[in-house]
């Protein structure tokens, strides 16, 4: 069995759809079920034997950096290791999502998972099997699908019967899927981004994936457990309003 890999979690964004409550608490630390959201994956991420994280900031980071630093003394997360890429502090803002990846490289190793923040998912099990199963494999991602929400009713990518995540054309009457943000990732994917990306690019991920797509190294699958993208206030009061403390 592969051992355990890092889990970079994104976390740089500003979340302007969720002021005014982002204008003073970056939204992974937003709170829903009495945690706040950051929390739920480091939980789950260190139920399945996954403790080092690494962790992009911009917005707002040093609030970030300082709640994981007192995370790490809550029993329930084992021994929590946590390293920061700080966009903010290095550039003044956000390198968007395959940007801030890049720029992380250097604290992650050849795999690892990759999740956004501002998603709830307290159900999603990290296992070392779903690891293994991916580095047994030539794929340079591997992306879990959920069911389309109604802010996203076109979904993002498809997937076929070999589990082969599709880059599907906009006249494709195929079904689509949303991507969860959560996935393994293997660094090769980003090789056409400087390592470390000392330069600062401000890149989008969906491009890369949809390359990669087209040649065939994405993989994906199902998930069906419970998973919301907090990326307002009515959903995130909705949450809240159906999800016990």
């Amino acid at each position: 069995m592969s051992p355990p890999v890092k889990a970079m979690i994104l976390a740089a964004g500003r979340g302007e759809r969720m002021r005014p409550l982002t204008d003073h608490t970056p939204k992974p630390l937003l709170r829903v079920a009495g945690r706040a959201l950051i929390d739920w994956h480091a939980l789950a991420l260190a139920r399945g034997g996954f403790h080092e994280l690494v962790v992009n900031t911009a917005w707002l980071g040093d609030q970030i950096s300082s709640h994981l630093d007192l995370l790490r003394l809550d029993g329930g997360y084992g021994q929590l290791s946590c390293s920061y890429s700080h966009e903010g502090e290095d550039f003044g803002y956000a390198l968007e999502t395959a940007g801030g990846i890049a720029r992380a490289l250097p604290l992650l190793g050849e795999a690892f998972w990759l999740l956004a923040a501002d998603v709830y998912a307290p159900g999603f099990a990290f296992t070392p099997e779903a690891v293994s199963r991916f580095m047994a494999t030539d794929k340079l991602a591997h992306l879990w699908l959920v069911p389309n929400p109604p802010h996203n009713p076109r979904g993002d990518f498809g997937l076929d019967a070999n589990g082969l995540a599709l880059n599907l054309a906009d006249a494709d009457p195929a079904p689509r899927y949303t991507y969860s943000t959560i996935g393994l990732y293997r660094r090769a994917l980003f090789d056409t981004l400087p390592f470390g990306n000392s330069p600062g690019l401000a890149v989008a991920l969906a491009p890369l994936l949809r390359s990669a797509m087209d040649r065939r190294q994405v993989s994906a699958e199902w998930y069906g457990g419970p998973w919301t993208d907090v990326g307002t206030p009515a959903r995130l009061d909705e949450l809240n309003q159906n999800e016990p403390n």
